[in-house]
């Protein structure tokens, strides 16, 4: 599923949102495009989970490189993120 830009302008309450580019991305996270973990950021980062993923016992997570995951439980996951969740996807 996709995320929705638009679902994210409300619920940030901002008049604008895009897509980060690469070097944004390495920036915040540390993680090049393709691996970004969930957890482990350089910066401290709000971290939004999509609710269509709750209908999953387990899900799977980048883990810091593009040809590594991980297998963890959803309410785990949004417990090690501190995550929100929120109705994100399109």
């Amino acid at each position: 599923r996709r995320c929705s830009l638009n679902k994210l302008k409300k619920i940030l309450q901002k008049k604008d949102v895009s897509m980060a580019n690469a070097d944004e991305v390495k920036t915040n996270t540390g993680f090049s495009i393709g691996g970004v973990s969930p957890v482990a950021h350089i910066t401290n980062l709000d971290v939004l989970v999509d609710k269509s993923l709750s209908r999953f016992h387990f899900v799977f997570a980048a883990a810091g490189h593009p040809n590594c995951v991980f297998k963890i439980a959803y309410d785990q996951l949004i417990k090690i993120t501190n995550g929100s969740e929120k109705e994100i996807s399109e």
